[in-house]
């Protein structure tokens, strides 16, 4: 016996796993009389252990498979002794169906049973149900043990295998239930990854076979699929309660809210939602998929701080639940919360991460919603190369799996970025179908949030008429209470369509009112400024345009700065030392942010806390800055800094 056997013989527990347990192969490598020099001896052939307590070893199954029968069923045999105390009994009876060499159904009863229990990871007790499953002579119990493994897999991030173990279950006989809960798992895969109609129609197919309590789990994710595909009378079939069992007290206030929202009876919706979101709010913990109900209810009230407070809260339950496939969607909801609050930083910091969970657990449709908020994000403070990057990245997935929502999305974002470079006409053209009522349009829940960018690209442009049906329905839509910046945003509107001191007033301080929301009121200011200027008034338009330079600045938006900083030049203002000194000038917004807070003393951990980003984005950026300014050390860096930028200190 080895420890190389035994780490092998450990994987098979687990085999997609994050790696062998270290305390459980450590024992049975002491039971079989190895010591250090064993130890010492793996080390080098590459055996590795990690900080949480995982072995890794490169190529476990080829060495597994290298072993005769006996040694590996010695093995197991070793590591079934080892495995002491309730948590590790599905572990102990996973390594004895496999030490033994002939099936065992009492001993597979046994282990599916055992993977019911809570406590070990979900991938292990994925791995024990899916061999309980051979165990049994009962086809009905096998598709049953199949099913259940595949959700446990799904569960755990690995939709590959949860697929495969679909495919056998269909091969067997089932019964009604067990088809239901196929359906169930398998459009919930089709819902993170595939072609959300299909999706919607194994969910619907679901929810009638089902038992009540995964018929309504069903029938939720269903109108899930619905709200991707932009389907708002599909979606309130499927979330209304007429002739389907109420669930519990949130759950039926979400279907009733979410219902009446979309349709005529706002009030009795927002009520409901609200509800929801206090109930959410009351609770110190909760399941992820209920805490992110709460905060899809959140928004859609208008309450953003709320929904990225519970955003949150339902990051962390999924990460402490083992919940794999709901860590993305909780940083969708924040990253999204984050930036109708205006948050663009965080936004970009949350999708980002978000970005790289998705894609890590197999979910591209989720990948496709996190590049559409990085595109709006990057519309802010990036090229146009970027915004066009992530929103192609999220339309070419969109486009293929039918998410109306996400293209919406990175349709505005690149609408926003030929806004801020002062391509009107082409932000018009973008935005006038994305705005516009009926089906393949924009989608029904994004397309008055983008109506503020219309009615600007279209005055801007020189056409504001065709704007005006857009505005008379944001109207309408502002007093419903659907967004806190709206009625700010509605009255710039307004301004824009028929401009005038009192309405542009009335903008700001209606921002004023409102809180928060720097970007959007930097915008009235801006484009406030810029109508005082074109009408001679350029002592006025300048303490707007400054007012929103610093900001659009202090957002990090530096593209909308360039353009007020424009404004602000034609109006006779002297330039100053705004721009990048020459020194710096070829670095990007981000870049220069980053050089700034190195040159004050800053560690890359407090720089990332500053600017909301990982440290890793902040290393990446600061070996780029060295590279592109051809210093050596973080000292060189603050002294050239500084030294770009006296003149400004002395002015």
């Amino acid at each position: 016996m080895t420890v190389l056997l035994l780490t092998a013989a450990a994987y098979e527990a687990d085999p997609e796993g994050p790696g062998a347990d270290a305390h459980l192969v450590l024992r049975a490598a002491a039971a079989a009389g190895l010591g250090a020099h064993d130890l010492d001896a793996a080390g080098r052939a590459g055996l590795t252990r990690d900080a949480d307590g995982r072995l890794r070893l490169p190529d476990p199954r080829a060495r597994y498979a290298a072993e005769p029968p006996a040694r590996r069923r010695a093995a197991h045999r070793l590591l079934a002794a080892a495995a002491t105390g309730e948590r590790q009994r599905p572990a102990g009876l996973l390594h004895r169906v496999l030490a033994t060499p002939y099936p065992d159904e009492r001993l597979g009863a046994r282990l599916a049973a055992a993977a019911g229990e809570p406590g070990p990871p979900a991938g292990e007790r994925a791995t024990a149900l899916a061999l309980a499953a051979g165990l049994a002579s009962d086809p009905a119990t096998r598709a049953a043990r199949l099913v259940a493994a595949a959700d446990r897999y799904r569960r755990a991030g690995r939709p590959a295998r949860a697929r495969a173990l679909l495919d056998r279950a269909a091969a067997s006989t089932a019964p009604g239930p067990v088809r239901g809960q196929a359906a169930l798992v398998q459009g919930l895969l089709a819902l993170r990854d595939g072609p959300v109609a299909d999706a919607r129609e194994s969910l619907l197919l679901a929810a009638a076979h089902g038992t009540p309590g995964p018929a309504l789990d069903a029938r939720l994710a269903a109108a899930e699929a619905a709200w991707a595909l932009g389907d708002a009378e599909g979606y309130r079939e499927v979330v209304g309660v007429q002739g389907i069992p109420p669930g519990p007290g949130a759950v039926l206030d979400y279907r009733l809210g979410m219902s009446a929202s979309l349709g005529e009876r706002f009030l009795a919706g927002r009520a409901a939602l609200t509800r929801v979101v206090e109930q959410a709010a009351s609770g110190s913990e909760g399941e992820p998929d209920a805490l992110l109900r709460a905060g899809a209810a959140a928004l859609v009230a208008g309450q953003v701080e709320a929904a990225c407070r519970i955003g949150s809260r339902a990051l962390a339950a999924a990460r402490a639940r083992d919940a794999a496939p709901e860590v993305p969607r909780a940083l969708e909801l924040l990253a999204y919360g984050e930036l109708r609050s205006g948050r663009h930083a965080r936004a970009r910091a949350h999708a980002e991460e978000g970005l790289r969970t998705a894609r890590a657990g197999g979910q591209r449709n989720l990948v496709a919603c996190q590049h559409a908020v990085l595109a709006l994000a990057a519309s802010l403070d990036s090229d146009t190369a970027t915004v066009a990057r992530h929103a192609s990245a999220a339309q070419h997935i969109a486009d293929r799996h039918g998410l109306v929502q996400t293209a919406t999305l990175a349709q505005w974002a690149l609408a926003r970025a030929d806004l801020a470079r002062g391509r009107a006409a082409e932000a018009t053209a973008r935005l006038a179908p994305l705005t516009g009522p009926g089906p393949r349009r924009g989608h029904f829940a994004v397309r008055m949030l983008a109506v503020p960018c219309l009615v600007e690209a279209a005055a801007s442009a020189g056409e504001p008429g065709g704007a005006r049906e857009a505005v008379a329905e944001f109207a309408v839509w502002t007093e419903r209470g659907y967004d806190p910046q709206a009625p700010a945003q509605l009255a710039r509107c307004q301004a824009l369509l028929d401009p005038c001191d009192d309405r542009f007033g009335e903008a700001l301080a209606r921002h004023d009112r409102a809180g928060g929301g720097d970007f959007e009121r930097a915008r009235t200011a801006a484009l406030y400024g810029k109508w005082l200027r074109r009408t001679r008034r350029p002592a006025r338009a300048r303490v707007l345009l400054r007012d929103a330079l610093v900001a659009f600045e202090r957002c990090g938006a530096a593209v909308w700065a360039a353009q007020t900083a424009a404004e602000l030049r034609a109006t006779g203002e002297a330039s100053g030392n705004r721009q990048p000194p020459s020194e710096l000038a070829e670095l990007t917004p981000q870049q220069l942010r980053i050089a700034h807070c190195v040159a004050e003393g800053d560690t890359n951990r407090e720089v990332a806390r500053r600017l909301s980003v990982s440290p890793r984005t902040v290393d990446h950026h600061l070996r780029n800055v060295f590279a592109q300014l051809g210093v050596r050390s973080r000292v060189e860096l603050a002294r050239l800094v500084h030294h770009a930028e006296r003149p400004a200190t002395a002015s």
